[in-house]
């Protein structure tokens, strides 16, 4: 009876209605938790008219409004909440952007949100957010004057700014323009100087650079930002990038390799030091590197299997064992990628005792009509006969022998070889063994 007091006093206060805005909030809540929208409503309004100047509970409203296709009424409130609070910087903002979502070509909507932008920009000289805005409008309206000058308004000390600044003119200006390029090169320059720690201001500057054909000096930048921001592993990363570009493979290679000893769960650095090898004709490095890079990002089964057989082919099979365990985790239905799995696990010294599990499962998981890859039956073969069953065995061998294709007369022969030799260390079928060793002869001519 006790508990049941605070929920009476509830009830008592939803019926009388009151001036709590947190209270109304609160049963707005609880009744939109049951599912009573329009009992939730009532209350969100109610909130919302005990605090009108509350940022969140105009905006509840304004959605209500705009949801039961009251447009002009969600304008107003807006409209109203902006006159209350005119010093509100994102308040103005917010009314603006609802008035440019809304205006669907309305000119009056547009020009009163142009109209509040300029009265803004008027207390806040210079604000980027206020100006992008303005700038927009100006586009829109093809008024490239003004667009000239609203980006010189923009502060050339402000990394904001500057950033803001570099992406607007680059669409107005073209790219044969000495001039313009200088003025952004100004910005640029002076507001890296003052901030070179700030990594936005960092990569933009740099990609300006070399985007225009100065590589030197975009790896300057780069170079000095990393300076200032040591932990700063990602544009680390892109100067040891932008090193390969500008054919400094030395500094680049030792970039990477130091971002790495850092943190090596650094993806770009991995693929980039796995092309550079691949490059230099280096596939062990090569074969490391882009292992990492799928054990971070993970990928394809195909590109698993891919590195797979190239650690198999070098013999390596520890390697390719712990990169199958990872494609496996991630595509576990890929009946491939089990097959590759159980034949690197075999292969491996340190886990050939787990093998014949996997092969089982693989071969549990083949769909009756599909085909096995021979080289699969063929290490199946080796796991049974490990365990003393040599007749099963036999059967894969077989089955090998005839699924290895006619140009594969290498492996075809290889096989032939295994089954006499199976047949001659358990002293049965001699000359039928004496025949597979003079096919696997012919074979190899």
């Amino acid at each position: 009876m006790i508990r049941s007091v605070p929920i009476l006093l509830l009830l008592g206060a939803s019926v009388r209605g009151n001036d709590d805005p947190h209270l109304s909030f609160a049963l707005g809540v609880l009744a939109e938790t049951r599912g009573n929208a329009e009992e939730a409503s009532r209350f969100f309004e109610l909130a919302r008219l005990a605090d009108p100047q509350a940022m969140p509970l105009v905006s509840r409203s304004v959605r209500l409004r705009m949801a039961a296709g009251d447009r002009s009424g969600a304008v107003k409130l807006y409209r109203d909440l902006a006159a209350a609070r005119p010093d509100d910087l994102g308040v103005q903002l917010t009314y603006t952007d609802f008035l440019d979502q809304q205006s669907n070509g309305d000119t009056l909507a547009l020009k009163l949100s142009n109209d509040t932008l300029e009265a803004a920009l008027a207390k806040y000289p210079g604000h980027p957010e206020i100006i992008r805005r303005l700038f927009q409008h100006a586009q829109s309206n093809g008024d490239k004057v003004r667009q000239v000058e609203l980006l010189e308004m923009l502060s050339p000390n402000d990394p904001e700014s500057v950033l803001l600044y570099t992406s607007l003119s680059r669409g107005m200006f073209e790219a044969e323009d000495a001039a313009a390029r200088e003025k952004v090169d100004q910005r640029f320059l002076t507001s890296f100087e003052a901030h070179p720690e700030i990594p936005q201001l960092a990569r933009a500057a740099s990609d300006h650079f070399r985007d225009t054909d100065r590589p030197d000096q975009a790896i300057d930048i780069l170079k000095r930002h990393v300076e200032a921001a040591p932990s700063s592993l990602e544009i680390r990363t892109r100067l040891g990038v932008l090193y390969f570009t500008a054919k400094r493979d030395t500094e680049g290679e030792a970039a990477l390799k130091e971002v790495l000893e850092i943190n090596p769960q650094q993806a770009l650095a991995h693929q980039s030091l796995a092309k550079f090898y691949r490059l230099r004709n280096q596939p062990d490095l090569a074969r490391y590197h882009a292992g990492e890079l799928l054990k971070i990002r993970g990928g394809p089964p195909a590109d698993f299997i891919k590195l797979a057989d190239e650690w198999l082919a070098a013999n390596d099979p520890k390697q390719a064992r712990i990169l199958l365990e990872k494609a496996v985790f991630d595509h576990p239905e890929n009946r491939e990628l089990v097959e590759k799995l159980a034949v690197a696990t075999r292969r491996d010294p340190e886990t050939r005792e787990q093998a014949a599990r996997l092969f089982r499962e693989a071969e549990a998981a083949k769909p009756v009509d599909a085909k096995t890859d021979p080289a699969f039956l063929m290490e199946s073969a080796e796991a049974l006969i490990a365990e003393g069953q040599s007749r099963s065995a036999e059967e894969r061998l077989r089955t090998a022998i005839r699924a290895y294709p006619a140009d594969a007369k290498k492996e075809t022969a290889a096989a032939l070889r295994r089954l006499a030799l199976l047949w001659e260390t358990e002293n049965r079928n001699a000359d039928a063994a004496k025949a597979l060793r003079q096919r696997a002869d012919a074979l190899d001519r």
